[in-house]
């Protein structure tokens, strides 16, 4: 049984259709990948399955739960990394952690053992004292993972999670999230614009086109599909979504928040 299931998941605004009729499955423990240029729609999916806006139509699950019916359920199943910055420079890394433990609800018996271990995991445990405007970018990312797998979530919402990363901090918050799977079986569900990136982590990914997904498959899969032996990923994304490569920058709101982004991450 899938962990996360969509159905005809739709959310409309005004005359633009962001998401029209998603149908979609994820498998407990993997990582799923969800690509597409800016404005495909990928946001507005992440919103709708972390409870953040309602669909138009249509529902999905997760571990079991409906994401309208049974929102409160799926929130205490999830944890979410938005793109934008969610950690506060004014506070050290512990003192996050401890708003966050406290957002979840964790007993307070378990709070100390739990942030404590949570920052050591993501390998934090040095810089638990220091203000977090004193962190790397990278550091940063690591922190607001720990932020978000406090209370052991089954599904791991992951929104452009190396954007404005060096190569070197992109492959360490990789490989903390390869942990995390391995010890805790969480899911992951990502986006992301880095298709060597998606390529090697990602056991499935699905790539969306004007709010409906074109292609879905493993990456090699889809890369075997275009009957070219070098094939490549972005070659797959070219093929489904090529037509909108021009535009796919975003308009001045959206280049701007992510420099915005890269800039506070840097």
């Amino acid at each position: 049984m899938p962990i996360l299931e969509t159905r005809e998941l739709t959310r409309i605004f005004g005359d633009l259709k962001a998401v029209d009729r998603l149908s979609i499955s994820v498998e407990a423990g993997g990582i799923f990948g969800l690509l597409g240029p800016n404005g495909a729609g990928k946001s507005t999916v992440i919103k709708m399955l972390t409870t953040l806006l309602p669909p138009t139509s249509g529902t999905a699950r997760i571990d079991g739960y409906d994401i309208i019916r049974q929102s409160g359920q799926v929130r205490r199943a999830i944890g979410y990394v938005p793109q934008l910055l969610s950690a506060d420079s004014s506070l050290t890394g512990y003192e996050n952690l401890l708003i966050f433990a406290k957002l979840y609800d964790l007993p307070r018996k378990e709070r100390e053992g739990r942030i404590r271990y949570s920052l050591e995991f993501m390998g934090l445990s040095e810089a638990t004292d220091q203000l977090v405007r004193t962190y790397s970018g990278g550091m940063i990312r690591r922190l607001e993972i720990a932020q978000s797998m406090l209370h052991r979530p089954r599904v791991l919402f992951l929104d452009e999670p190396t954007i404005g990363l060096d190569p070197v901090a992109r492959k360490m918050v990789w490989e903390h999230i390869g942990q995390l799977r391995e010890e805790f079986g969480t899911t992951i569900f990502l986006t992301t614009h880095f298709m060597e990136e998606a390529d090697s982590l990602c056991h499935r990914v699905a790539i969306m086109h004007h709010g409906t997904v074109r292609a879905i498959g493993a990456p090699e899969e889809l890369k075997t599909s275009l009957g070219d032996p070098d094939a490549t990923l972005d070659d797959v994304f070219l093929h489904y979504a090529g037509d909108t490569l021009e535009s796919s920058g975003g308009g001045f709101r959206e280049v701007s928040r992510q420099r915005r982004t890269a800039r506070r991450l840097g």
